[in-house]
């Protein structure tokens, strides 16, 4: 049974802005992570649950109570935001306390709950610290202890790591992940940032303007997209025309290739969704599934190196392979990696006139 339901909750601004008829469950203990470009609707769903915005429509069920009709401090959530939101006139203890205050905590059980929620955090001693001499990942580290201070029954985050810098966020990703599972509090995490999703979150929910396009995990999104939106937005990816017949086989240009699913495409044109990784430099043509490109582009990348390829038409893929795969200006030919026999694709096909 879901611990946390959110039951086809809608809420408008004007024609276009929004959430619209959004429906998702969490298990206990579990993250989810809201994940979408600028204007999805990540952050009024985030707001909805908070209670600091007001649904049109829809509940927003916790451990089987519908608490739309709560306050935000009656529904037990804490809230991080995306700016942490401290008060610099308090010290780190006071901060973490303000919340315990509003909800008349006794001063001995204050000072207690205070003390468990830095030391969750791995701030222990930091009581008397003003919050302008923390660094950045401490300053989040307190807006966590605050949060989880009055024991809530989910936890929210917004954007938790957009203020960092990429060295500091990494890290913080790392001790957030492990912080959220020590505690085990049922977590909702709303970015912008595919790595943060994938890290943070058991379960990502993509969603595109107000509307939810897939809910999964991280794998299962990126292997499996059920959307040309998905497909794209997920990872990295390249596209490329071709015509679909009814036996899974499709023609791309002079190759020919067969696919693990086809989805809903009908036979015709279709436009095909290829990683990366979905297609390797050959020799040979492999029975028909050669297809002839030329090396415009190379960027080394450590083990790999991502290389981008010109087809006959004019198409161009990204390929990752060996640093030294394929030199630039090489004539040479791709084949599909892996048997579709056995599902192994990640060349997802989907129909021409959607993306």
């Amino acid at each position: 049974m879901s611990y946390l339901a959110i039951e086809r909750l809608s809420r408008r601004f004007g024609a276009a802005a929004g959430v619209f008829d959004l429906s998702l469950t969490l298990e206990r203990g579990r993250t989810l992570a809201l994940l979408g470009p600028s204007g999805s609707g990540k952050t009024t769903t985030l707001r909805l649950l908070g209670g600091f915005e007001q649904p049109d429509a829809g509940r927003i069920v916790v451990d089987g109570e519908d608490v739309v009709p709560f306050r935000p401090e009656r529904r037990r959530f804490g809230m991080v935001f995306q700016h942490y939101a401290l008060f610099p006139h308090l010290d780190v203890g006071r901060n973490v306390a303000f919340g315990l205050e509003s909800l008349r905590v006794p001063p001995a059980d204050r000072d207690r709950r205070v003390a468990e929620a830095l030391a969750l955090v791995d701030l222990v001693g930091f009581e008397r610290r003003s919050t302008a001499a923390l660094s950045g990942g401490q300053q989040q580290r307190v807006a966590l202890a605050r949060a989880l201070a009055p024991e809530p029954r989910v936890l929210l985050l917004d954007e938790p790591l957009s203020n960092l810098d990429p060295a500091l966020r990494e890290r913080t990703r790392r001790e957030l992940r492990a912080l959220i599972r020590r505690v085990g509090i049922t977590t909702v995490i709303v970015t912008h940032e595919q790595e943060d999703a994938f890290d943070l979150g058991d379960v990502v929910a993509v969603l595109r303007e107000g509307h939810l396009e897939q809910v999964g995990d991280p794998e299962t999104l990126y292997r499996e997209p059920r959307t040309a939106f998905v497909g794209g937005f997920i990872g990295r990816s390249s596209w490329i025309t071709a015509t679909l017949d009814g036996a899974k086989q499709v023609q791309v240009e002079s190759a020919r290739w067969r696919l693990a699913d086809v989805g809903d495409a009908p036979a015709g044109p279709v436009r095909l969704l290829v990683r990366p990784e979905a297609l390797r430099f050959a020799d040979r043509g492999h029975d028909g599934a050669g297809l002839p490109v030329t090396v415009t582009e190379r960027r080394f990348a450590g083990a790999l190196a991502y290389y981008q390829v010109r087809t006959a038409s004019g198409a161009l893929l990204e390929v990752s392979a060996a640093p030294d795969a394929a030199p630039v200006g090489a004539s040479t030919i791709l084949v599909p990696v892996g048997d579709p026999a056995d599902g192994e694709s990640l060349i997802r096909c989907f129909p021409a006139e959607r993306r």
